[in-house]
């Protein structure tokens, strides 16, 4: 049993944020702080960060946690970091120099490689031994665009390191990726035998010298903290430096998945539904890696939708400009108003659906050039209206992956739990539990991937055991039950959404070509 008075820290290297929690090794959280920044976007489908930034960000949020305790420092016994899913990773030279901004998850730009992956590679080859697809937002992809337009970055990168192993590497002068990072990159990687593939790699012209040789998991230690670090942090010289995981995976298991069937979504900018299993097929459209606990038996099997928060903002900021002045006016969060009157609509909008594909989708469309809607619009529709259909449109994302990873046979838990923003409205987990069939629980304590991240750090030492790991330190708080009518209308409803996609997929693809056409002439002023 561990003793309440040691401590670790958990880092999380998120797209706009990092955050740090200083915890008790009975999982109290202590002190937590984090530090903003913006993805750097040059041009469209772009997205990029320089690893300085996330590396400035880490040692601003742990000196931030230590601030605020008077001598637990001593007391911490090591430190964990995850990070998003970093893409092509960092390029490094020799030095481990970074040589070019890391292309991350959300960046779009190596379409032409997805097509000259599926004319040249044997796709069905490539899913059985990686266990996943081929689109732009997998990091092999990205890494072939660098190596066909940055040849300059390509004949000096020694490697590409995941977001974590660069800022691991930097602490403790050792390279090391974790299972989880490596296989979340795709096509370089061979899920069965939890190693780099030769065969892959040589498919697809990447050396294999790229790749970091040593591979471990989210638990093991990378190494010990380096001196100048450690007097920089304010921590003990020689703090194991645990080597961490992907976000999605970690902060899955701050929310208690840790065996087969567990499923978690979870819904703030984006969403992400993910579960637990130990084989998976890649022509269903989701993503799969090692999990980032007990990672040579079970594989992270999720799929996400691009915009979930993030379509309620956009609807909010550019619709709902009485709500948020009211809502400044009477001190409320202009959410509260909107939801009050969306409660008040019966299930469905009154036949109103909203595709939330702001950004393109993801799983399971897998495609870029998709393109949100409202389908059913009528005079009788409000501003009430389109808001709950926003909200339901995520829901059926949710759904859509759910049901997606349902049919390859694994069984899922039949309960969901739900974190994030959208957890702490009620409206939207009563939708999620009507539209799935499911009860939805949620969880009191603020559940993030920095508190998973601590959750492996005290593992990765020995002050917990598997037993606590997979017994969690969050305790579930059911929330919402599915209730008949809405149920029954919801499921007619569903299969109107997943038949919508494939009847607009023609009408999206050339609205995105006329915008891209017409952003490509010039303007002619007379």
């Amino acid at each position: 049993m561990a003793h309440p008075e040691q401590y670790v820290i958990g880092v999380d290297v998120g797209t706009q944020s990092t955050k740090a929690v200083l915890v008790r090794a009975d999982g109290h959280i202590v002190a937590t702080h984090s530090q903003g920044y913006q993805v750097e976007t040059p041009a469209p489908l772009w997205a990029q960060q320089w690893p300085s930034v996330w590396l400035d960000a880490v040692v601003v949020c742990i000196k931030g946690v230590l601030a605020q305790v008077d001598s637990a420092q001593t007391a911490i016994k090591s430190i964990c970091i995850s990070s998003l899913y970093g893409g092509s990773g960092i390029p490094v030279d020799a030095d481990g120099k970074a040589l070019y901004p890391c292309l991350i998850w959300m960046d779009r730009r190596a379409q032409a490689q997805v097509d000259w992956v599926r004319g040249n590679v044997d796709l069905e080859r490539l899913f059985d031994i990686t266990g996943n697809g081929v689109d732009s937002y997998y990091g092999y992809t990205k890494m072939l665009w660098l190596r066909d337009n940055e040849p300059a970055v390509w004949a000096h990168t020694a490697q590409f390191l995941p977001p974590n192993s660069f800022i691991n590497a930097a602490l403790t002068g050792q390279v090391a990726a974790d299972h989880s990072s490596a296989g979340n990159i795709g096509g370089v990687y061979d899920l069965a035998k939890r190693c780099w593939s030769d065969e892959a790699l040589a498919m697809l012209g990447i050396p294999r010298r790229m790749m970091p040789d040593r591979l471990v998991a989210s638990s093991d230690v990378v190494g010990p903290l380096l001196p100048h670090w450690a007097e920089a942090l304010g921590l003990p010289v020689g703090l194991p430096v645990i080597a961490g995981g992907v976000d999605a995976a970690v902060a899955t298991l701050a929310a208690g998945a840790t065996q087969t069937g567990n499923h978690v979504g979870m819904i703030g900018t984006s969403m992400a539904w993910g579960t637990i299993r130990q084989q998976v097929d890649a022509r269903h459209g989701l993503i799969s890696m090692p999990h980032v606990f007990n990672g040579m038996e079970d594989l992270y099997v999720f799929g996400g939708a691009i915009t979930a928060g993030a379509s309620v903002s956009w609807f909010r900021e550019n619709f709902c400009q009485a709500e948020i002045a009211a809502g400044r006016a009477q001190g409320v969060d202009p959410h509260v108003l909107l939801e009050a009157a969306a409660s008040g609509l019966p299930s469905g909008s009154d036949a109103l659906l909203f595709l939330p594909y702001l950004m393109g989708e993801r799983s399971p469309l897998w495609d870029a050039k998709a393109s949100g809607a409202f389908i059913g619009l009528g005079l009788h529709h409000g501003r009430a209206h389109l808001y709950r259909a926003v909200l339901e449109g995520i829901a059926y994302a949710l759904h859509h992956n759910i049901e997606t990873g349902t049919l390859d046979g694994h069984p899922l838990d039949e309960a969901i739990t739900i974190v994030g923003g959208a957890s702490q409205s009620d409206l939207w987990m009563q939708i999620i539990a009507d539209v799935t069939g499911r009860p939805v629980f949620t969880i009191a304590e603020e559940v993030e991937a920095s508190l998973g991240a601590a959750q492996l750090a005290a593992f990765g030492v020995g002050l917990i055991d598997a037993a606590t790991v997979r017994k969690g330190w969050v305790q579930l708080t059911p929330r919402a039950q599915p209730q008949e009518p809405a149920r029954s209308t919801y499921a007619a409803l569903f299969q109107l959404y997943v038949a919508l996609y494939p009847t607009l997929k023609p009408v999206m693809h050339q609205l995105r070509q006329i915008s891209v056409d017409t952003a490509a002439k010039p303007v002619i002023l007379s």
